[in-house]
């Protein structure tokens, strides 16, 4: 077990005895922090100049392509503004590919006021409007997909400009691998502008794209932040100090602040050893004494920024009578379109102490709300997980941090130069503020040697996270021999970074997948649906083979098995919407708890049937060594009975899910269900039910007007 893993093993379970408020802190600061207090305030209005970089990435779209890669909040949208604007001065079409739905509803609604709403469409698997308009704002899974249907069809993509933005999600584990094949497959009289945090190795990027496209892809790179960031350290008594020494102070490789390096050494050993929550209402009252509101709190978990908002009501919020009326009246406005948020939990500290927290166990709308509410600065603190800091556009003057490492999904881990640049990104708004804040508060799982490292880490290198699944071969399939497809897999980032080692990065090289194997990989998938008659021997879709392609979801073979057998109840919408559920559902279900007297019998039995019916050609995957869902029935119970019109609060407590992961459960339900009406030509009464299902568990809260 590594020390991370170890130290946070019993980190989930920690005792309710232990949330205990700490002593009181005194507001005060160290006499080196007068100088950079007197910095803060608002920069004097005067007419935007863009920076050289923002030029330089103009010029460069001219000749090419172009890999931008600047800090967090540095101005990248301007850029690509400039770009669509002269696209469609030219009376070309423009399509911006973004890879959260959150962001890609933000740039709709900011690029429609900018273009006007006639010319600009959206493409989700929620929305579909404008899809002819000469401005297309979507999801970098729906343009890859565009993309297979183009090369199905022998047809070229009907865009002359296409945008990817935070392309640095090309080195995602879970979706890194539809950024490389968008890459891949873009036809090359398509430019391509790439936006992107910072990133370690765009030349490598840029050096692999030149080699699959043939033409030049220049590096724009600016690595000073627009506002400059100041890193302190808040100590237990409520002082403030520099984090980091000043160059006159450095001895060797001790970096840190005299006075925090005497904490850290004479007291905790670099280890904080508090389990306690800190006093949140006593550091929000520090933080405006020192003019360093608003500010976003990161924590470790959903619970912690719940908690951190009853902490904040220690003291009295100090306010003027104007601002709280005049957030009041914005939250009665917003929440009109979504009445069902009027009476949440969290209402009480959101209008009387202009705090929130903000994680993926809440709804959509009320994320949205916040958001919202935060940059119109009608909030003083959001207390946010760290996946925050890369989905959501609201800076603050000043973030801060709590812990030094992040749960990944499996394990806690430490931070990683990107992440923390992201996080560290949303400290100091561009033209609201002169200096941002980036502030570390001691606790049991901050490391601050390695924070201080952080603060001047260079970016985190990206690496190729292509891999091979079901959908990638039968979408391929429909346009290209095998040994066509070898050709693109040997155009992969992996096997160009194999090809171009870096002596720098070997180790991480380790990790890298080679042409050979994902070839192999490929033949292995291959094999396996010619075995189950999805492919012809001469390496031809069957007519199976052919509609399963358009299943582009997770578990695409299941669910065409499912139809194959006649397993899916093809005429009742709430049935079909259960089913699916179960097939979206990642989370282990405690089907045990399930109360049976609120579950038909009929549902139970087509479960059953559907389970037992599978059940052979489950074994045959997981022989081949294939990863397969495992079907819970809660999941389904939930679906069902919301549905049929169950209220929300008892289909979340049905669940036994935060309602946030209930919504998320909710809208990729209705997203498979969408492709099982793609194949409506095969099965004409399974795609008209479906639609009925998606018009039935897509209702308020799960969207409401206000989400469009």
């Amino acid at each position: 077990m590594t020390d991370y893993k170890r130290r946070n093993h019993h980190r989930r379970t920690r005792p309710k005895a232990q949330q205990a408020v700490s002593p009181r802190m005194h507001a005060g600061s160290d006499a080196r922090l007068k100088r950079v207090f007197a910095e803060i305030g608002v920069p004097d209005p005067r007419p935007f100049v863009p920076d050289p970089f923002q030029i330089n990435a103009l010029a460069a779209i001219e000749k090419g392509d172009c890999l931008v890669t600047v800090p967090t909040g540095a101005g990248k949208t301007w850029i690509a503004e400039q770009a669509i604007a002269q696209t469609f001065k030219n009376k070309g079409k423009a399509w911006y590919a973004s890879p959260l739905k959150a962001l890609t509803n933000a740039k709709f609604a900011e690029f429609s006021q900018i273009f006007g709403p006639e010319n600009v469409g959206i493409l989700t698997g929620d929305r579909k409007e404008n899809m002819d308009a000469p401005i297309i704002i979507g999801t970098t899974e729906i343009l890859r997909n565009q993309l297979y249907d183009a090369m199905h069809r022998g047809e070229d993509l009907d865009t002359d400009f296409i945008i990817m933005d935070e392309a640095h999600y090309l080195g995602d584990e879970e979706r890194g691998v539809v950024w490389e094949e968008t890459m891949i497959y873009l036809p090359r009289r398509i430019p391509l502008l790439l936006l992107s945090a910072t990133i370690g190795n765009a030349r490598q990027i840029a050096g692999w794209l030149k080699s699959i496209r043939g033409v030049d892809c220049i590096v724009i790179e600016e690595f000073n932040r627009p506002v400059p960031l100041f890193p302190l350290f808040l100590h237990p008594s409520g002082t403030l100090f520099p984090l980091i020494a000043d160059n006159r102070e450095q001895q060797g490789k001790k970096r840190l602040y005299k006075k925090v390096l005497k904490f850290v050494n004479t007291r905790y050993g670099g280890m904080m050893g508090s389990r306690r929550m800190p006093p949140m209402g006593e550091i929000l009252g520090i933080l405006r004494k020192y003019r360093l509101l608003p500010s976003i709190f990161f924590l470790k978990s959903r619970a912690d920024c719940d908690y951190a908002l009853v902490l904040s009501t220690t003291g009295p919020p100090e306010e003027s009578p104007e601002r709280k009326e005049l957030r009041r009246r914005r939250i009665e406005t917003l929440i009109a379109a979504a009445p069902h948020v009027a009476d949440h939990k969290q209402m009480h500290y959101l209008k009387e102490y202009a705090v929130a927290a903000h994680h993926s166990g809440q709804l959509p709308v009320w994320k949205l709300i916040i958001e919202t509410l935060m940059t119109e600065g009608l909030l003083d603190a959001v207390f946010a997980t760290s996946t925050v800091a890369a989905g959501v556009n609201f800076p603050a003057r000043t973030i801060l941090m709590l812990n030094s490492d992040r749960f990944n999904g499996r394990d806690f881990m430490p931070l990683t130069a990107t992440e923390f640049h992201q996080m560290t990104g949303r400290a100091g708004r561009r033209g609201m503020d002169n200096i941002g804040f980036g502030v570390v508060i001691p606790g049991r799982f901050m490391d601050l040697r390695l924070v201080e490292a952080l603060f001047n880490a260079p970016p985190t290198n990206v690496y190729s996270q292509i891999k091979i699944n079901f959908s990638m071969v039968l979408n391929l399939l429909l346009s290209h021999s095998p040994e066509q497809i070898r050709e693109l897999l040997e155009k992969s980032f992996a096997a160009w970074l194999i090809a171009h080692p870096d002596k720098r990065q070997r180790d991480h090289l380790l990790n890298v997948t080679s042409a050979d194997i994902l070839w192999r990989d490929f033949l292995h998938h291959l094999d396996f649906l010619k075995k189950k008659e999805y492919v012809t021997q001469d390496n031809k879709l069957t007519a199976d083979g052919e509609w399963a392609s358009q299943l582009r979801i997770d578990h695409p073979l299941m669910v065409a098995e499912g139809f194959r057998k006649n397993l899916f109840p093809k005429s009742h919408p709430a049935f079909l919407a259960a089913i699916m559920g179960s097939f979206v559902n990642e989370r282990e279900s405690d089907d045990e708890s399930i109360d049976i007297s609120l579950v038909p019998k009929t549902l139970l039995k087509v479960f059953q049937k559907i389970s037992m019916g599978l059940q052979p050609f489950a074994k045959e995957m997981v022989a081949g060594g294939f990863s397969l869902p495992a079907l819970y029935f809660l999941p389904a119970v939930t679906l069902y009975l919301w549905a049929r019109k169950k209220p929300w609060e008892d289909a979340v407590s049905i669940s036994k899910m935060a309602e946030g992961n209930l919504a998320m459960l909710v809208l990729r339900t209705a997203d498979n269900l969408r492709h099982i009406r793609n194949i409506g030509r095969v099965f004409p009464d399974a795609a008209e039910t479906s639609g009925k299902a998606i018009d039935l568990i897509l209702r308020d809260p799960v969207i409401s007007t206000y989400d469009v």
